[in-house]
């Protein structure tokens, strides 16, 4: 999938995952998409109430090898 900028969060834990894609998403316009990675199982439904909450769309989320992969889409 495209993406215009990747979030590295691996190893970091609830609630900083989020954080840091909250500050990411702000870096970029709306409809541009961002590439989360991280290794906070929790993450999953993190960023399912995250998009819901703010109303950014939850492109994918994909795990491989204890690792997660989010595509989300700023509104």
């Amino acid at each position: 999938m495209n993406f215009d900028k990747e979030l590295d969060a691996r190893g970091l834990n609830c609630p900083l995952p989020i954080l840091r894609a909250k500050k990411a998403l702000g870096e970029v316009s709306s409809s541009q998409v961002l590439k989360i990675l991280s290794t906070d199982p929790g993450s999953v439904k993190d960023f399912a109430a995250f998009a819901k909450q703010t109303g950014n769309e939850l492109l994918s989320t994909a795990e491989a090898g204890g690792e997660f992969t989010f595509f989300m889409k700023k509104k």
